[in-house]
């Protein structure tokens, strides 16, 4: 009877705790699931619940240098390590580290999470002898969530750096050797092969309303491609003719029915105005140096996308600038929120803000390289660079309003958000989590790249030519006058 009394009570307790208890008491830090590169079509990762608070600021470490965005699924984070593939698991909460695993090859992009199974791609950056791209061991493998144990794993013929996607039973992988694979989800098993003619490089495809999106490269022309998942067939492929590369590294953002994406085009020889304008004197007077003999520098342009889901007709098209060649992750991520189009270049080392409908650029902040896609929630963009720094800027201006340095190398790895907490991966090893507070308050020392001012018609005649021109006149007199004094003094001897 006591025994019984005592149970009773104990559940009257826990019942009158679970009635008042803080609604987010035991709620999963994370989403349910995590389907495809950035959680959603729009690329930009946040989830928020009632009652749970931001974590506190600190660190996760792994054995190597992050490039892949970390993944949260409830409780747990999930990140891999580009040179060795290492796999790790932490407590999100508390920061333990619960298990860790071997890929076969780099883990380039995220893990995807379903059911209780994490799925990742593996494979490297480096072409084979016939064109495809992926040396060594190159496939998807599918690991227990709790365990960390290897369920199975599937070999490609080339690279799978892009993350893959899950969608009714089954994960699909784009992959180096022109393929995107799909396998059945319990076993691995490949029930499908859907050519696209192109190699897939880091473009991580974008699911949307049954069909997926993914930019392609080699050979060329490099082709953005649309593929009806419910019968395997190719939908549609729009090519770039210009492009020359990053069509194929980055990941699309869709929303209301335009998906966007970008591409390094060129490259061209600038006229001295165009190397005046876009990077200084010294620069011009080199390529002038060049013309007279010396081959003429050659620069990229960096150039945004928006095609029609549909049919694939570009709807707009437009120049973020022109620049210097960057190694690996050529081209900016997008990423779309409130209609918006936010993008930073690596190439002109600008954050960017276009109108998704129009094409209208709306600002533009200078800062310096950038490759990783930003995150934005409640009116505020979070971008990162190369430098790794965070900065805060209002999503409608383009005024800065906070930044915060983290460390090493923030890219190609972009943020997330959860529960107002930021989450990034950095190339030295370490996942950093704060309130995102705690950037918009920040203001650590950071210096951008400077950005050339603009110059007229008249001040690049007047300094580019004209400098010259009066420095020669002027060597010419003097070689006149001291010509003419030596004659002079032969003569008076």
């Amino acid at each position: 009877m006591k025994l019984v009394m005592k149970n009773s009570w104990a559940g009257a307790v826990l019942l009158l705790y679970l009635l008042i208890a803080p609604a987010g008491a035991w709620a999963a830090f994370g989403p349910d699931e995590w389907l495809e590169y950035r959680l959603n079509d729009s690329n930009n990762p946040v989830f928020n619940q009632e009652g749970v608070k931001p974590l506190e600021a600190t660190t996760f470490e792994t054995e190597d240098e992050i490039r892949s965005t970390p993944v949260v699924a409830g409780d747990r984070m999930f990140v891999g390590n580009h040179n060795t593939g290492g796999m790790f698991a932490f407590d999100i909460k508390t920061g333990e580290q619960l298990w860790q695993n071997q890929a076969p090859n780099w883990i380039h992009s995220e893990m995807i999470y379903h059911d209780g199974t994490v799925y990742v791609g593996y494979g490297n950056r480096f072409f084979q002898g016939n064109g495809l791209r992926g040396t060594g061991k190159s496939g998807v493998m599918a690991v227990d969530a709790e365990t960390g144990e290897t369920k199975w794993q599937t070999s490609t013929d080339g690279e799978v750096m892009p993350a893959p996607v899950y969608h009714d039973g089954y994960v699909y992988a784009a992959a180096g050797d022109r393929q995107i694979y799909k396998m059945e989800v319990e076993s691995g098993e490949v029930v499908d092969e859907i050519g696209l003619g192109h190699v897939v490089s880091m473009s991580s495809p974008n699911l949307y309303e049954g069909k997926l999106f993914v930019g392609g490269g080699h050979p060329q022309p490099y082709t953005f491609s649309s593929i009806d998942l419910a019968d395997g067939e190719v939908v549609w492929q729009t090519e770039m003719p210009k492009a020359f590369a990053g069509l194929d590294d980055v990941p699309p953002a869709i929303s209301d029915d335009i998906v966007v994406t970008t591409a390094l085009e060129g490259p061209k020889q600038l006229t001295l105005k165009e190397v005046y304008e876009q990077y200084g004197l010294l620069e011009a007077y080199k390529e002038m140096g060049r013309s007279f003999g010396g081959e003429r520098m050659e620069h990229p342009e960096h150039v945004i996308y928006a095609m029609d889901t549909e049919t694939g007709e570009v709807l707009w098209k437009k120049s973020l600038g022109y620049g210097e060649m960057v190694k690996n992750n050529k081209s900016g991520a997008p990423m779309i929120y409130n209609g918006t189009v936010y993008v930073g270049s690596p190439i002109t080392k600008k954050f960017y803000a276009y109108d998704l409908k129009t094409g209208e650029r709306l600002w533009d902040f200078q800062n310096t390289t950038m490759k990783a896609p930003p995150v934005a929630e409640g009116g505020v963009v979070y971008f990162s660079n190369a430098k790794g720094y965070v900065h805060a800027l209002d999503a409608e201006t383009g005024e800065e309003i906070g930044r915060k340095k983290l460390g090493g190398t923030l890219a190609p790895s972009g943020p997330i958000i959860m529960n107002d907490t930021l989450i990034v991966g950095s190339q030295d090893s370490k996942v950093y989590a704060l309130p995102t507070e705690d950037i918009r308050n920040g203001s650590d020392a950071f210096t951008a790249d400077p950005e050339p001012p603009e110059k007229s018609q008249f001040s690049f005649l007047t300094v580019v030519y004209g400098i010259p021109l009066v420095t020669f006149v002027v060597l010419v007199t003097i070689l006149i006058v001291t010509v003419r004094k030596s004659r002079k003094n032969k003569i008076e001897r």
